[in-house]
């Protein structure tokens, strides 16, 4: 997943390089967005995706995609990836999120422990133009500000500051050296500071809440909330469906079928886990060979992704109480592929593994892949739960959804500095506004459409030509 070399001219070359592609795709164009005339059905879309997926699953993910507009958006990346596909680029490319959207950003432990704030959703990461990750985070603003109650001109206003925090970061990024870009990174006591800039007594309260549940995730408490003792002392993972559900389970048969049966038998996941092994590095693969698996069980996590195969392992160290819990989740081609040149990477799971180790600036250690010779399914392995945060931004209001907005537009142009060139991207933000302003227009637009089509969906379930289960 390699992008061109942009070294070869002098910073000020790309600048001027960067501002030059303005004629080509004016800052204003950004704001201009109407449905395609040919535009496909948002429902189509979404139905094409549920295909190879675990049916019994899918009420699920359009039960939580009724929950709201910005919920829909979450789920929707692929009906958004085609009608960026008719939007207008500058011809610079980034490896994508291209899913960018609000609850995509959070907190999870680096290797030395400390809490870090990022992008940590890569499932559709793919090299195209930067503009795609930025006008869908835009969008999720006006979204979301929306279902929380604001006004239009609030949301606006919202969208428009988060596109600022982005091109002003990525200019900042522009004049800094290869490595601190590299380094970069945005910590728990920077959200912190952040929030408590220009927030009440209150919303401090609120983050550092956030913060200590999100130290509080630990392994330890994932062992206690998904697994327990058996009668033969044997630490087991609970049965909780349809969420999580043990391959031992009697009724599996009744829920997947016969090739998937063979893909997650005792041999299969053990298969697994060795082929797993081998795209580690050996200090990975020497810290593993002191766990053994002593379970499994298929489980649903997500919105969007609902329906894929996704499984957790139970793995077990030198004592009883010395437990770590590994999620495996199926890979498939990135929504994005279908609107952008082919490129070529050995798997899909490894297409997001990388575009992981890339974007974001540490990485969980157990970030790993394996190939189904079952199924032929790519999958790709991480640690669950290992001291991760979401903000739950229906609870924000302008204030703090301003501050959060500022810290996920940052990462992002931290992501795409560092995959792209942050020098020609610079010189085509420039310093004006010019370019805040329009995409604050197409996240208004934008937010406009997805209610649109979230109402279809309403429409589809209320008539019975899509099953929803809701509150699940």
């Amino acid at each position: 997943m390699s992008l061109d070399n942009p070294q070869e001219l002098s910073r000020a070359e790309r600048y001027k390089k960067g501002k030059a592609l303005r004629q080509k795709a004016p800052r204003s164009s950004h704001g201009d967005w109407q449905p395609a005339t040919e535009r496909p059905n948002p429902l189509d879309l979404l139905q094409a995706q549920d295909e190879g997926r675990l049916q019994h699953l899918l009420p699920i993910k359009y039960g939580r995609m009724l929950a709201s507009p910005f919920a829909f958006l979450r789920g929707s990346a692929v009906v958004m990836a085609s009608d960026l596909a008719h939007t207008p680029t500058s011809g610079l490319e980034v490896i994508l999120c291209g899913d960018a959207h609000l609850s995509n950003f959070g907190l999870f432990a680096s290797p030395e422990r400390r809490l870090v704030f990022d992008l940590n959703d890569f499932d559709e990461a793919f090299p195209g133009p930067w503009e795609w990750d930025v006008k869908r985070l835009a969008a999720s603003v006006a979204v979301a500000g929306r279902d929380n109650g604001f006004s239009d001109k609030t949301n606006r206003s919202l969208a428009q500051e988060g596109v600022r925090a982005y091109r002003r970061t990525m200019i900042r990024f522009a004049e800094m050296s290869t490595l601190d870009v590299w380094y970069f990174y945005v910590d728990a006591d920077a959200l912190q500071d952040v929030f408590a800039e220009r927030a009440t007594k209150n919303r401090r309260k609120k983050a550092q809440k956030f913060i200590d549940k999100a130290r509080s995730k630990t392994q330890e408490q994932t062992l206690a909330k998904l697994t327990y003792i058996d009668s033969n002392g044997r630490r087991r993972i609970r049965r909780e469906p349809p969420l999580l559900i043990p391959l031992r389970a009697e009724n599996l048969t009744q829920l997947v079928d016969t090739e998937d049966l063979a893909a997650i038998s005792e041999t299969a996941v053990e298969e697994s886990w060795q082929q797993y092994l081998q795209s580690l590095d050996d200090e990975k693969k020497f810290l593993l060979s002191r766990y053994k698996i002593v379970d499994a069980a298929l489980r649903v996590g997500g919105v969007g992704s609902v329906g894929t195969r996704c499984m957790i392992v139970l793995l077990q160290g030198g004592a009883d109480d010395d437990g770590l819990i590994l999620q495996l989740k199926e890979a498939g081609p990135s929504t994005l592929e279908a609107y952008l040149p082919p490129r070529k990477y050995a798997q899909y799971a490894q297409r997001i593994v990388t575009g992981q180790q890339l974007m974001q600036t540490t990485n969980d250690i157990f970030l790993g892949w394996h190939s189904s010779k079952y199924s032929g399914s790519d999958y790709y392995w991480r640690q669950l739960k290992d001291m991760k945060g979401s903000v739950n931004v229906a609870k924000l209001d302008d204030e703090g959804l301003n501050s959060y907005i500022e810290l996920c537009a940052l990462c992002l142009a931290r992501a795409h500095a560092r995959t792209g060139d942050a020098s020609t991207i610079a010189g085509y933000l420039g310093r004006g506004k010019s370019f805040d302003t329009a995409v604050a227009d197409f996240a208004m637009t934008y937010a406009d459409q997805t209610e649109r089509d979230y109402q279809l969906l309403v429409e589809a379930v209320d008539a019975g030509r899509i099953v929803a289960a809701k509150g699940i």
